[in-house]
């Protein structure tokens, strides 16, 4: 399933509202102390992620981005522990994709000495 995805382009919704500069952000929620970036395999995933939040009358704007740069370069950029839920609206046919060693780059993976940070997991102190 990871390799599919990381071939994949998928839809990645933008955040409401935007910054002074009219930028837009991914759309993501924070659970477990892990940030989630939205994806969707088609629109009738998205459809049905808007209907269930109760915003299914809105426009939803979105962008086409490949699975492996939401991965390699969208989920280090967040600086904290941060994955994709794809398809997250529809139950068991969802995915996760967490931020661990071997779906992540290492320095973003909560499961490995180097985190996010940059930090090498070392204390400094003697053995």
């Amino acid at each position: 399933m990871l390799g599919e995805f990381r071939r994949t382009a998928v839809l990645v919704p933008f955040a409401g509202g935007g910054g002074a500069d009219g930028e837009r952000g991914l759309l993501t929620a924070d659970m477990g102390g892990v940030r989630w970036i939205f994806a969707f395999s088609n629109e009738q995933a998205l459809a049905r992620f808007a209907t269930v939040r109760g915003e299914g009358s809105r426009e939803w704007s979105y962008q086409r981005i490949l699975g492996a740069r939401l991965l390699d370069a969208a989920v280090p950029a967040a600086g904290v522990p941060c994955g994709v839920a794809l398809d997250c609206a529809d139950g068991p046919d969802g995915v996760l994709f967490p931020p661990v060693a071997g779906i992540v780059p290492d320095a973003a993976a909560v499961d490995t000495s180097r985190s996010a940070t940059g930090s090498d997991g070392r204390d400094g102190g003697a053995a």
